[in-house]
């Protein structure tokens, strides 16, 4: 039938004749009949098979969202409050720029930057706001695909978010990789991290994260960053922050910020997405920005100018809304002082579920190192567990997480965290 209709299209293409009906009219053409099933999301696939299991102490540890004490979600009050201000005012609902809210890029840029840090003084950045750190990432992929003069390849750490890959992939880019995690210490391969960076020919370039590594929660320390910046610029790479969980880390905005900062006091002209979902808790919404800082203000300027021209045919425009419940948090005194309280809690709620499961397998008689479920930062937790062990946890204690062993510490809870301790103790006994 395919053959059939080209050969119609053919014979009758430029002609506004009347159909050939000697043409055998064929049911309708199946135009995606050779589209394969796409493999499932790995995330959503766990959470799929959480729902259909009906013991009733299964717990869902794939899912990268914040969930209180009780294991619901959860919408931080001075959101509720930013809300309530914005429906008072009774704005209006009309496009928004093409670079967002010029308030909210603002703000973004002053949150990861620091308000006096000299590349906001001086005005050779821009900032424009994105569809949370995903499409910030694929604005900053389409960019470096256009303009970037150097290699195509992108070095990610090993390993590193699993939707890096595509992001950067369909937008033309080649991947590498560099040592990252250690698995024999569950740490940072810090030497190797080195060794593979001093080898990244000239003019590629690094994706670093810039705290709360996903999926590790491995960080470098100060010192570290300062060695990596080091050989960073020796060889001339091109940086690309990548900062999905400012505040969210350490439970402090600045101590989050601190490699980003100290990279571009270091003459670093970095790339920086941000997004806003999980420290604030604006996961729907949206809420991102990139930024490219340049070396001068004119500069700046040309960058906005194709920045814009790439993303029109995307997006046109971002949204609304959650631009607005963030500009207003971050420029509302009050507001601002209780989201970093809150944010402060949510990090210390983690950390201490930390502290939490690393007592409990102690207590479950395990002999085992479990020292690096406290060092590790953010809302994930690289177990070391091996896929074997992760499929019995399943099998046998309802436990869902990825196959590498990632677990999201948002999911454990003071109620369940003796559980789970009781489950990866049984399996890795």
């Amino acid at each position: 039938s395919h053959e059939e209709f080209s050969t119609s299209i053919r014979s009758t293409a430029g002609h506004r004749s009347k159909p050939n009906t000697s043409i055998p009219l064929v049911g309708p053409v199946s135009w995606w009949g050779g589209v394969q099933m796409g493999p499932p999301d790995p995330i959503l696939g766990v959470s799929e098979a959480f729902k259909k299991d009906t013991n009733p102490k299964k717990m869902n540890l794939g899912v990268g969202a914040y969930r209180d004490d009780m294991g619901k979600p959860f919408v931080l009050s001075c959101v509720r409050k930013a809300e309530a201000i914005i429906t008072t005012k009774q704005m209006d609902k009309e496009y928004l720029g093409i670079g967002g809210l010029g308030e909210f890029s603002k703000s973004c840029a002053q949150l990861a930057l620091g308000a006096d840090n000299e590349v906001m003084k001086s005005g050779r950045y821009i900032t424009v706001q994105t569809i949370s750190g995903t499409g910030s990432l694929r604005i900053g992929a389409n960019f470096l695909a256009r303009f970037h003069g150097g290699p195509r390849d992108v070095y990610l750490p090993k390993p590193s978010w699993g939707n890096h890959t595509p992001i950067f992939r369909d937008a033309g880019m080649e991947l590498k990789a560099y040592k990252y995690y250690d698995p024999s210490t569950c740490g940072f391969d810090f030497k190797g991290a080195l060794d593979d960076i001093s080898k990244i020919p000239e003019h590629s370039v690094i994706m670093l994260h810039a705290c709360a590594h996903n999926p590790t929660g491995v960080d470098p320390k100060p010192e570290q960053w300062k060695e990596i910046s080091d050989i960073v610029k020796k060889r001339n790479l091109l940086v690309f922050f990548d900062m999905a969980y400012q505040g969210f880390a350490s439970g402090d905005i600045d101590r989050d910020a601190w490699a980003v900062r100290y990279f571009i006091e270091q003459g670093h002209n970095i790339l920086l997405s941000q997004s806003f979902a999980k420290n604030m808790g604006l996961y729907g919404e949206r809420v991102g920005g990139f930024t490219v800082v340049c070396n001068d203000a004119e500069e700046a300027k040309r960058v906005e100018s194709q920045l814009k021209i790439l993303i029109r045919p995307i997006y046109s425009n971002p949204p609304m809304n959650g631009a607005r419940i963030a500009a207003t948090i971050l420029n509302t005194p009050d507001l601002r002082s209780l989201w970093l309280e809150e944010v402060h809690g949510m990090a210390n709620r983690i950390i201490k579920m930390r502290e939490q499961l690393a007592a409990g397998l102690i207590k479950e008689g395990s002999s085992k190192n479990w020292q690096h479920v406290i060092d590790q930062i953010g809302m994930f937790c690289f177990t070391g567990l091996k896929p074997e062990q992760v499929e019995r946890l399943t099998k046998e204690f309802s436990v869902y997480m990825t196959k590498d062993g990632r677990i999201s510490m948002a999911g454990v809870t003071s109620g369940n965290v003796g559980y789970l301790a009781h489950g990866i103790h049984a399996v890795t006994k």
